[in-house]
């Protein structure tokens, strides 16, 4: 990828860690970073509502030089004019950190609060127990894997989820200033998983007050069958950047979502359901670290 004449060429990960030991917003030391993302739709294994569903996000997150951290969202839906614009949030914990030069691993567990009117696709998790590990193979890809385990709202089973992806960072410094940083990192990714809480979206959701008809209510038994099966439930390719300047951080990331083993057309007719095949999103946010 070129940044132009005056940015230096790919830089190896070693060189990219150096780089942010410039910046003095990351030194290895305990930190405090706050600021808002906005979401332009919700977005959930490749699963959207039939309308899109713009989300901003304030949040904050205190991390450890060990790596142990805590951090805590807040959504709120600006287009929202039938229930609440405070749509939930989460807390989290966890840890992240290096077991070599270039292995590095994390584990987290993350508390999921929703407005019981909520409409978003994943409304009916509960809690997530995450865990995830990649390697940097000779500074050319990074390999990653993870696995969530979600624990879904009373009545609904919970969800296992595996994923799975490669990435490569380009990182370039003084774009107009001397510790000022950019990296881009390109990635694919696939999820594997269960479906429940699309279950629990459907029956509890989209037809929570509806009289449902007799083919409504064989194709939602049908599709409830099937939700404990693992299947391929989307693949992604985004674009991650992440730009910063002093204490700034300045982020970016298109997404663009390959749907897999959805509903079919009719019966996504049927249910009043979106049947896209893709969906493209983005999340771009502000914060400071300190």
């Amino acid at each position: 990828m070129a940044f132009g004449k005056s940015l230096p060429d790919t830089l190896k990960k070693d060189t990219v860690k150096k780089l942010l030991a410039l910046n003095d917003t990351d030194t290895e030391k305990a930190s405090f970073k706050f600021g808002v993302d906005f979401i332009s739709d919700n977005v959930f294994m490749g699963r959207s509502g039939p309308v899109a569903t713009p989300t901003i996000a304030p949040t904050a997150k205190y991390s450890f030089k060990s790596g142990l951290f805590f951090s805590g969202t807040i959504d709120f839906l600006p287009n929202n004019t039938t229930t609440s614009k405070l749509d939930g949030g989460d807390i989290a914990a966890g840890w992240d950190f290096d077991i070599t030069d270039d292995l590095s691993a994390g584990a987290s567990f993350t508390k999921m609060f929703y407005n019981t009117n909520s409409n978003q696709i994943g409304s009916s998790i509960s809690s997530v127990f995450s865990a995830n590990i990649d390697y940097n193979i000779a500074d050319i890809i990074t390999p990653a894997v993870s696995i969530n385990y979600n624990t879904n709202k009373s009545g609904i089973s919970s969800d296992f989820f595996f994923n799975f992806g490669i990435s490569h960072d380009f990182a370039a410094r003084k774009i107009f200033g001397e510790k000022d940083l950019i990296l881009i990192s390109p990635m694919i990714e696939g999820n594997i998983g269960t479906q429940n809480f699309y279950d629990a979206f459907i029956t509890k959701k989209v037809f929570k007050n509806a009289k449902r008809t007799a083919a409504q209510d064989q194709l939602i038994t049908t599709f409830e069958n099937n939700l404990n099966q693992s299947k391929l439930l989307d693949y992604e390719v985004s674009v991650p950047i992440e730009y910063k300047s002093g204490h700034f951080i300045f982020t970016f990331t298109p997404t663009y979502a390959f749907v897999e083993n959805g509903f079919k057309p009719a019966a996504a007719a049927l249910l009043g359901l979106t049947n896209a095949t893709s969906v493209f999103y983005f999340t771009t946010g502000v914060s400071l670290k300190f």
